[in-house]
């Protein structure tokens, strides 16, 4: 399912909100350590495009520890 999830992210990453509404939904179908590694790797791919929506989603999410 993250394999899944990342080609997701990658094919709506041309819209800002798309790309949030994606992410968000991937926590409701992932486990704690595949939503750590999609967050090492969303910030690998988006961190010069999303960075702030990359840090509001994942900073409210309650499974993901810094």
């Amino acid at each position: 399912m993250l394999e899944y999830i990342k080609t997701i992210l990658l094919k709506v990453s041309f819209d800002k909100m798309l790309f949030e509404k994606e992410l968000r939904k991937a926590f409701k179908v992932l486990v704690k350590e595949e939503i750590q590694h999609l967050k090492q790797w969303c910030y690998e791919q988006f961190s010069g495009m999303y960075l702030l929506i990359l840090n509001k989603v994942f900073k409210k999410s309650p499974s993901v520890v810094a």
